[in-house]
């Protein structure tokens, strides 16, 4: 007895359109080329982390700089590589239910989030923030620390350009999201923008 073989095809897979593809690539790029560009501020830090610890259990001679500059360089890298964070997922989220939601259901719920939360404070994060910045700049602010006082306004600055990056790739999570929540499926980094 011959079973006869039906051949089920699943419907077309929806594809977003160009434009909207082009704009998430093109703020994926960015966000991935100033991640890795931000990196070299691992230098400073090592650098100063290596003398610290030289100067101080070799010589007996601890240096009044280096704190400061361990602790603006890390600041500086922990703020700037956030962007690159959300890109690659690395931002803490709570998998226990998680897991269970479908691609629709979590596209729905970061698009929400995305929409109420995430971009409203980055954007009031980088008005705020490029208003200290520019009172820093012309008060010439300065660190207390010690007899090296060094410039702050640089380090202040790094808040405002990291709220901007933050809500670059916030935009580009958002319209990941809305495609998940308008078709079940996520966008994936290999989607090729076809010409």
């Amino acid at each position: 007895m011959a079973t006869a073989m039906t051949s089920v095809s699943s419907p077309p897979r929806p594809t977003p359109p160009r434009a909207y593809l082009a704009v998430i690539r093109t703020i994926d790029k960015f966000t991935e080329w100033t991640g890795h560009l931000f990196v070299l501020l691992l230098i400073p830090l090592i650098f100063a982390n290596v003398i610290e610890v030289f100067a101080r259990y070799v010589l007996s001679d601890p240096t009044i700089w280096a704190l400061d500059i361990t602790t603006m360089s890390y600041a500086a890298l922990f703020m700037l590589g956030s962007a690159l964070a959300l890109l690659k997922g690395a931002h803490v989220r709570t998998d226990m239910l998680w897991a269970a939601f479908s691609d629709r259901t979590k596209g729905m719920i970061d698009s929400l989030a995305f929409l109420l939360f995430f971009l409203p404070t980055m954007a009031v994060l980088f008005v705020i923030s490029i208003d200290d910045f520019l009172y820093s700049v012309s008060i010439d602010e300065r660190s207390s620390s010690g007899a090296w006082t060094p410039i702050l306004w640089p380090l202040r600055g790094i808040i405002p350009l990291a709220a901007f990056m933050l809500l670059l790739q916030g935009i580009s999570e958002l319209m990941k999201s809305l495609w998940a929540w308008r078709t079940g499926e996520f966008l994936t980094r290999h989607e090729k923008i076809e010409v």
